[in-house]
């Protein structure tokens, strides 16, 4: 017989595998940014900028306010984690470097879109790495108009960008650091000596690898949520299936029925008592944050919904007239319930956090019904006083303490939750 999961012990352990339990209640060091990084498998690293880089509200949503400065140390100094593509761009632990670097001997053997781009231009990837070699660490600017023609030649910007981006794939280059945020690079064995010291896992190890530290991190999966979570890199989809038929006859993984969820799903056999405890808590993490877009609870936007019963998607790339929410919009997450969100903008000048649109789900006021009513009845004023004090500390997080509230839906909300940011 399959077991049964209910939905409600299926989203307590993707939150506590998420570190959002305790949501910005745990203080940032050296293991607990590598046991985050660990268990969710990556933390993603994203340019937009209009509350913080995604990987600094990332860590702010567990730890709350730390300082920059000490995790920029453990970064790129101490190198508790490393850049490279997990989900999409991410930091990711240095323990797990032997399975990496299988990634990155692979990366020329598979499907990713760079293959004739390489075939075309290897000895542009070939210059490039003796440029970085010679004179590393260097930024893409470094290789801006380095010829009289700037727009000729193998040190047309173009060329140079994708060529340090195959060899950073490739695991030939690190980024070694950042300045504003841009990438400097630098060789792997300078930069990451036991990456490149790493003996790679075997293929089979490696994807066998792969599917438990994507299962690890949900405690439950589906085969679209294990195909959408870790991304990168993408098997097909009968080698996928080849290693989840092998993994569930050796016991390793077993298949359970989540509720509310018709496709197959599985889990770590190591799991089932985290799952079976799981179902018996009363409430699944205590405290109130929010989330960044790029939050790795929220990478499968398909799993949220089915799981949270929150419809969210990123609205950065639609144009203004048809978004629904705001362009920069976080989900508000209270005591384990996505129960609002909040189109947010630092103003830096200003030092003013903008929070132009604040809007909490229908079901909070028994407007809807409530989604993991297992849990019990929310507390609506708990509610206000969480998100008003998560909306304060972000403020302060980011130099800008002051909190400038706009609209709020429903607009009877607006005056409790002005006191509540008082």
């Amino acid at each position: 017989m399959t077991l049964v999961v209910p939905r409600h012990a299926a989203a307590a352990l993707f939150l506590e595998r998420q570190h959002l339990d305790r949501p910005r209640a745990r203080r940032l060091g050296a293991v607990a940014l590598e046991q985050f990084a660990h268990d969710a498998g990556g933390i993603q690293i994203d340019s937009v900028n209009v509350v913080d880089r995604a990987h600094l509200l990332t860590l702010w949503s567990r730890f709350g306010s730390f300082d920059r400065a000490g995790l920029e140390r453990l970064l790129y100094r101490r190198r508790v984690l490393f850049e490279y593509w997990a989900h999409a761009a991410c930091f990711v632990p240095v323990s797990d470097a032997p399975a990496w670097r299988r990634a990155m001997m692979e990366f020329e053997l598979r499907h990713t879109g760079w293959g004739a781009w390489m075939r075309k231009h290897g000895e542009v990837t070939d210059a490039v790495e003796a440029t970085v070699r010679e004179r590393g660490p260097v930024a893409t600017s470094d290789f801006e108009r380095a010829t009289e023609r700037p727009r000729e030649g193998w040190w047309d910007w173009k060329p140079a960008q994708h060529a340090l981006h195959v060899l950073w794939m490739r695991g030939r280059v690190l980024v070694h650091s950042r300045r504003h945020f841009h990438k400097r690079y630098d060789l792997a064995e300078r930069v990451l000596p036991a990456l490149a010291d790493a003996a790679p896992l075997a293929p089979d190890a490696f994807r066998r690898w792969h599917l438990e530290r994507s299962l690890h991190a949900m405690g439950t999966a589906t085969e679209s949520d294990l195909r959408m979570y870790l991304t990168f890199p993408r098997a097909p989809a009968g080698e996928r299936r080849a290693t989840l038929r092998a993994a569930l006859a050796d016991g390793i993984v077993t298949p359970v029925a989540v509720e509310g969820t018709r496709a197959p799903a599985y889990a770590l056999t190591r799991d089932l008592d985290a799952l079976a405890a799981a179902a018996r808590r009363r409430r699944p993490s205590r405290g109130t944050t929010l989330l960044s877009p790029f939050d790795s609870l929220l990478w499968y936007r398909e799993r949220v919904q089915r799981l949270f019963g929150f419809d969210y998607r990123i609205e950065i790339y639609v144009p203004g007239h048809r978004r629904t929410h705001g362009y920069y919009v976080l989900p508000i997450l209270h005591d384990g319930r996505l129960v609002g969100r909040a189109d947010l903008k630092r103003d830096r000048a200003g030092g003013t956090l903008l929070a132009t649109r604040v809007a909490f789900e229908p079901w909070l006021l028994g407007r809807a019904p409530a989604p993991l009513a297992r849990w019990g009845e929310v507390d609506l004023d708990a509610v206000l006083a969480g998100t008003g004090d998560a909306l304060r500390e972000l403020g302060a997080f980011g130099d800008t303490p002051e909190v400038r509230l706009g609209r709020v839906q429903p607009a009877r909300l607006r005056a409790p939750l002005a006191r509540a940011l008082a």
